[in-house]
């Protein structure tokens, strides 16, 4: 239950910025998000190399959470995840869906 109530948590603070849905949100992510070889992929870009790196250090907390790792791949200011569940036999599952929408909800708060 913790990913879920951390999901929670970012989307009601989400859901006060004017023109929220959770629909929109949902489909928001799956679309930001690219299936490519049996993973979720994104890339974010940040103004600074040490954005870039306090989103890698926040992921990882909620990763750890999660118990569900990412891939992780850092290029000055743009960050590359790469999710899959290896015990799954790295394939996409619903823990990668719910990550990749909670990962997506902490970069809208970089994004302010």
């Amino acid at each position: 239950l913790v990913p879920f109530v951390v999901f929670l948590r970012l989307a009601n603070q989400a859901r006060l910025r004017p023109g929220f849905s959770y629909f929109n949100l949902m489909e928001k992510t799956q679309h930001l998000w690219k299936e490519q070889e049996r993973a979720l992929r994104r890339s974010f870009t940040f103004p600074t190399f040490m954005k870039a790196i306090d989103f890698v250090n926040e992921v990882a907390a909620l990763s750890e959470q999660q118990h569900h790792h990412p891939n992780i791949h850092v290029d000055y200011t743009c960050v590359r995840l790469s999710l899959s569940t290896h015990d799954a036999g790295s394939v996409v599952t619903q823990k990668d869906h719910v990550l990749a929408a909670a990962i997506d909800l902490l970069y809208q708060e970089y994004c302010l």
